[in-house]
């Protein structure tokens, strides 16, 4: 149980951090422009910036004073508290994202990709466009003399189903919606980043500090992960990591072994948390 003068400084707390992260996004999104890195947790990714702003303790802590709680999707009461019931409702879930974790921290990390995904996804651009509105830095030609000149192998589905048509076929790995527990490994920028999504899918019944953990993590993830793609996006001022040179691929596998290592905890307190909230039974349904 937490009074309000306890919980209410955290509450403001956790704001102030979210803030300092979102808010260059926020005057972006008012002045209409798009940004091709740091746009994407916000439209890739289904969290809004209000949503994660909010603060939540976890299942397991209720909160005296707290309305604005009480009416939020999965709590109940006064004091307010996320309910048994809901965490039982989100079963089929917790399982499904206990399995994914425990699949992926049993996997020792796979590193020398070096973002390969990202080339693939522009693979013969002049026939099928790209994703983002910048130039590439090696020209069509260039981007797809790197494509087809190295080995690819990309273990996450949500990168490659972005595959060009033609970029498909040269993936050693073939990954699908539904076989993710078989690919996926710790290693992966994209699995890195996906802690966040994992994170707040849980919310509220995880606490607020983890998703925001996974938020910082993911936000610097994918600054390597455009620094290392085809664009040249060094007018935004990001050096690219030229991950067709010798120095830029070992620069990439020591920044995807640093990020790997940093991921480790999270996962593991997800994998915690689901395992928690799993071990709330039927009967203890309130």
């Amino acid at each position: 149980m937490l009074s309000a003068a306890e919980w209410r400084p955290l509450a403001e707390a956790h704001a102030a951090r979210v803030d300092a992260l979102v808010e260059p996004h926020l005057a972006r999104r008012s002045e209409q422009v798009k940004h091709p890195v740091h746009d994407f947790l916000f439209t890739y990714y289904s969290h809004r910036p209000a949503q994660l702003r909010r603060w939540h303790p976890g299942f397991g802590v209720a909160l005296e004073d707290a309305p604005d709680h009480a009416a939020l999707k999965g709590y109940e009461g006064a004091p307010a508290s996320v309910t048994a019931t809901y965490v039982e409702s989100q079963r089929p879930l917790l399982t499904q994202l206990r399995t994914l974790l425990a699949a992926t921290a049993g996997r020792a990390p796979q590193l020398g990709c070096f973002g390969l995904h990202e080339w693939a996804m522009v693979h013969r651009a002049v026939e099928h466009g790209t994703r983002h509105d910048w130039p590439l830095r090696l020209g069509p030609d260039g981007t797809d003399a790197v494509v087809e000149s190295h080995r690819i192998a990309c273990s996450h589905f949500d990168a490659f189903r972005f595959f060009t048509p033609t970029s498909r076929p040269l993936n050693t790995l073939q990954p699908a919606r539904d076989d993710r527990p078989r690919f996926e490994q710790p290693g992966c920028l994209h699995a890195g980043m996906d802690l966040y999504k994992h994170a707040f899918r849980l919310s509220p019944m995880i606490p607020s500090d983890l998703v925001a953990d996974c938020f910082e993590l993911a936000r610097e993830i994918r600054e390597l992960d455009m620094r290392a793609s085809p664009y040249d996006l060094a007018g935004l001022g990001f050096e690219p990591v030229a991950i067709e040179t010798t120095a830029g691929k070992a620069a990439y596998v020591e920044a995807q072994r640093g990020f790997a290592e940093r991921g480790a905890p999270l996962r593991a307190r997800l994998l915690a948390e689901c395992d928690r909230l799993l071990a709330e039974g039927p009967a203890q349904n309130s």
